[in-house]
């Protein structure tokens, strides 16, 4: 059993990373802005009653002290946290760097976090956000996950970003436990894969690490 935070609990691939972890049997602190939201979520009263494996703590991820503060005492964390009220480039890049900062304070070495297909490549060296038609405000949002990656890549974590497919997720498909692991490819796009399995994918990234500071595909 590992203790995992982690950060955008409340999002629709937190909800499944967190369900998944607690599933086999994890310790999770579910990092999300308003805690209040969540009480009587995955099974526990929203406030890490005792006995739980959630405890629901409010946080902010671009926060160096705050990220240090919640990680404290766990084994591995996990980034899928996103904001819409401001800069895709000005969010990810504070976060990628408070994690950095606050995990190491922590003395947290493993974070698997969830990346943007459009930074797959469709062709050697060419990235499907720098293809002709790719819609400029797709590519603003893209690119604050590169700046993210620029700050990991700088860093001495142990760190993995698995990039779904660039298309919409499925919400409503079950967990199948399938998927598999490309490399820095866009995968085929058919059949939609599912934020189940996304979490599956995460969730096996932090009980088995097989990825070290790379980005990489996951798809089915």
């Amino acid at each position: 059993m590992s203790k995992i935070v982690v950060f955008g609990a409340g999002g629709r691939a937190g909800m499944r990373v967190v369900a998944e972890a607690v599933g086999r049997g994890h310790e999770v602190t579910a990092v999300v802005r308003d805690p209040g939201k969540y009480a009587g979520v995955w099974g526990s009263s929203g406030a890490g009653s005792s006995g739980a494996r959630v405890r629901v703590v409010a946080g902010d991820v671009t926060d160096l002290a705050g990220v240090a503060e919640v990680a404290a005492g766990h084994d591995a964390a996990v980034q899928v946290a996103a904001r819409l009220d401001m800069s895709s480039e000005e969010f990810y890049t504070a976060a990628a760097r408070a994690l950095v900062g606050g995990l190491g304070q922590a003395g947290v070495s493993r974070l698997v976090a969830v990346g943007i297909g459009s930074l797959l490549e469709v062709s050697p060296g060419v990235r499907l956000v720098d293809t002709p038609d790719f819609p400029a405000e797709a590519r603003a949002f893209s690119l604050g996950h590169a700046a993210e990656l620029e700050v990991f890549e700088k860093s001495g974590l142990d760190w993995v970003v698995l990039a779904p497919p660039p298309v919409l997720l499925d919400e409503s498909a079950s967990r199948t436990g399938r998927y598999r692991i490309g490399g820095g490819e866009v995968p085929a796009l058919e059949p939609a894969f599912s934020f189940a399995d996304l979490g599956v994918a995460v969730v096996d990234e932090v009980e088995r690490p097989r990825h070290h500071r790379v980005q990489v595909a996951v798809s089915y």
